[in-house]
């Protein structure tokens, strides 16, 4: 059975800008700051790619929420080996409230549209670091989940799935239709070369807005205060054991 895999890809600020947080408090500036997909999304997307090259899938659709430069993202993927894409538009101020929930919701309705066999999303993305989508996605169609995924084979019917654990490694099955999310090491995302970025162009992205879905993106949360992580303070060099103990007791470390 070939799969048809939907891939989620989102819009962030690139990895290498500095945050700068918005003086209202309430947000970072995003207006005139480098985007580009978000890391996991991109390993998300070579696997994709790489299971159609090995004939296991048939399609690979990808799928984007966000304004109209969201487009540049789906491109990206397109570039990169993807079939086709889908873009949700949702204007950048409502950007701003938008929740892994949502996001879940949405892919979750097109999994169903597109028919998809296959669910794969980063891990987390950069920005706000949820670590949530892939698990709601699968809540919500009621289909297994194999989260953190380093390594990915497909069996009769199943995945094969090794998963980052806190204690190391931990291989698992899951039954298809399924979640993935992917980790750092589960591969290498390639470089887009110019003759695919050319015939990216002319592949097609479908529009759409939330509510052709269904989705109703009523916020449940508030952001009270956005700030900057504590200043580092500098460290220091210690002569000999007896004094590191001593500093650290007076630091009441231990």
């Amino acid at each position: 059975m070939s799969l048809r895999v939907l891939v989620g890809c989102k819009r962030v600020i690139d990895y290498a800008v500095k945050i700068r947080v918005r003086p209202d408090k309430l947000g970072v500036v995003t207006d005139g700051v480098k985007h580009s997909m978000n890391p996991f999304d991109e390993i998300a997307i070579e696997e994709a790619v790489r299971l159609k090259e090995k004939k296991i899938a048939k399609e690979v659709i990808a799928v984007s929420c966000g304004p109209t430069q969201a487009q540049e993202t789906i491109r990206t993927a397109l570039a990169m080996g993807a079939d086709r894409g889908i873009h949700v538009e949702i204007p950048a101020k409502e950007m701003e409230k938008l929740e892994p929930l949502h996001v879940s919701k949405i892919l979750a309705k097109l999994a169903e549209q597109e028919q998809a066999e296959l669910v794969i999303v980063g891990k987390q993305a950069i920005d706000d670091d949820s670590n949530a989508t892939a698990q709601m996605t699968a809540a919500l169609l009621d289909w297994p989940q194999a989260t953190f995924a380093s390594k990915l084979e497909k069996t009769d019917g199943e995945l094969e799935v090794t998963r980052e654990v806190d204690g190391g490694l931990e291989t698992i099955k899951v039954k298809l239709p399924a979640v993935v999310s992917s980790d750092l090491r589960l591969n290498e995302p390639r470089y887009a070369t110019l003759p695919n970025i050319m015939k990216a162009k002319k592949k097609k992205i479908a529009k759409m807005k939330p509510k052709d879905l269904g989705v109703d993106l009523a916020s449940h949360l508030e952001v009270v205060e956005v700030v900057d992580p504590p200043t580092r303070e500098a460290g220091i060099k210690v002569e000999d054991v007896d004094t590191l103990v001593t500093k650290l007791k007076d630091a009441g470390r231990i």
